[in-house]
């Protein structure tokens, strides 16, 4: 799992600029859906922190790295061009952006699968990647 603050600059990202469908972050309940309507399930991870500097103890610049993964969930059977176009637009909201010490240094949209966690939904899921510098 991604750092508090990691998860935190992402999260108020999205809810700040993205209205366009409910969002859902992980453990969080279900929204209240009617007649599965489309929504996004948003997943953050840090994959690693890493020392980049090497000094004084207390003042060094560690790098955390880690993914976010946008899962645009649609209607099973409905096709994957709407779930691709919303796709594209969630891109947009992190797209040479920086929020703080955070930098997404890759954007993916990938190949959709079945809503394992949501049946009768579709995924189609955008991957951002990125990294975020913490001096301690």
């Amino acid at each position: 799992m991604s750092s508090t603050a990691a998860f935190d600059a992402i999260h108020d990202q999205l809810t700040a600029s993205w209205a366009e469908t409910p969002l859902m972050f992980e453990n969080d309940p279900l929204p209240a859906l009617v007649d599965q309507e489309t929504f996004v399930y948003v997943e953050i991870f840090g994959d690693q922190a890493m020392q980049d500097t090497f000094g004084d103890p207390g003042h060094n610049e560690w790098v955390e790295e880690g993914a976010a993964y946008l899962h645009v969930m649609v209607p099973d059977g409905t096709g994957s061009r709407e779930a691709r176009a919303i796709a594209g637009r969630l891109s947009l909201l992190f797209r040479e952006v920086s929020l703080g010490t955070m930098q997404f240094t890759g954007i993916s949209i990938g190949n959709g699968d079945p809503g394992q966690s949501f049946p009768n939904y579709f995924a189609m899921t955008v991957t951002l990647a990125w990294n975020r510098r913490d001096t301690i």
